[in-house]
């Protein structure tokens, strides 16, 4: 375990010819790692009925699934924070130029979870320090911001946030950084498909937080601008948003893997429940802006294996890596 200022680097793993793209038509999920892949770390829950109305700039939304928009705040110059900024950029951005630079491994213990609402939220809460502990050396160390995220837990199938409403539906887990807020809705987790898995919900947890880092780096902001100069839903735009989402899920499978058999909560089980359930992709219909199964798949389980940031680097990645 190697120590470069302050942060722990991670070793790369023997298995060094995983692929990013998984065999079209990938659907078996048999085999996965039995230990930790380190020796040293919106996402998606889909819904088949999620309904939402989204208000204000096109680009305060991804998608009726997940939002995550780039930050439309503004501050005076006199204003302006001191300390790191975040950096315009995507595939060039710090946060993927060091190449030894991975989540500390680092043991999680977490709340049990249960299926239902009050149960889920003290897991999530129990969660949170774990990502923060982390993502803020990460952050730290590659001089970018770090601020910690709020999270909310709505109930019902009627509410609203800066990212937009939701009306009649139940709404998958989001991120939206008008107030750098993760969303997670418990109706939205989808439960009854899921069960008592921890591990899934554990997973799109860390996904909507991988957002929160994209805004926090400044690639949310560069992608939404590129986006919309692109068009927003041209096949340009919409690579885009998969390259944005494929990341996320890349990110989420670092954390898991970082974590996994550290003496904490997640154990074998929980980490196979997720690496099994990635198939999250745009399978359901509707625009390509999340990336096939076998990509959502993929990406995540390369993060898991890996534990390297520059890994999950889609912006550098072929257009076939993220189609």
């Amino acid at each position: 375990m190697a120590v470069l200022g302050g942060l722990l680097m991670v070793i790369t793993i023997a298995n060094s010819g995983s692929k990013h793209v998984a065999d079209a038509g990938y659907s078996s999920y048999s085999s996965y790692p039995t230990t930790s892949s380190s020796s040293d770390y919106t996402t998606t829950t889909t819904s088949s009925d999620t309904s939402t109305t989204t208000t204000g700039r096109p680009r305060d939304s991804t998608a009726s699934r997940e939002t995550s928009a780039g930050s439309t705040r503004e501050t005076s110059a006199s204003q302006a924070p001191s300390g790191p900024r975040p950096q315009h950029k995507l595939a060039d951005n710090p946060l993927w130029l060091d190449n030894k630079v991975g989540l500390p491994n680092q043991a999680c213990n977490l709340s049990r979870w249960a299926t239902n609402a009050n149960a889920s939220a003290a897991f999530f809460e129990s969660a949170r320090p774990c990502l923060d502990s982390v993502w803020q050396q990460v952050m730290s160390y590659t001089n970018l911001p770090f601020r910690v995220p709020t999270v909310k837990y709505p109930s019902g199938k009627n509410w609203s946030s800066p990212c937009g409403d939701a009306n009649g539906g139940n709404v998958a887990a989001f991120y939206c950084s008008q107030n750098e807020t993760l969303y997670m809705p418990y109706e939205g987790l989808q439960p009854n498909q899921y069960g008592n898995r921890p591990g899934v919900y554990l997973a799109v947890f860390a996904h909507e937080y991988a957002h929160h880092i994209q805004a926090l780096s400044g690639i949310s902001e560069a992608y939404w601008d590129a986006r919309y100069e692109a068009g927003i839903d041209s096949a340009a735009g919409l690579e885009m948003s998969r390259r944005n989402e494929l990341s996320a899920q890349c990110l989420s499978g670092t954390f898991l893997g970082s974590t996994v058999g550290r003496g904490g909560s997640v154990d074998q089980a929980m980490y196979r429940d997720a690496w099994q359930t990635q198939d999250r992709g745009d399978h359901n219909g509707g625009p390509r802006d999340h990336g096939s199964d076998a990509h959502a798949v993929s990406w995540w389980q390369h993060g898991a294996q890996k534990n390297r940031m520059f890994e999950c680097n889609t912006w550098a990645a072929s257009s076939s890596d993220v189609s």
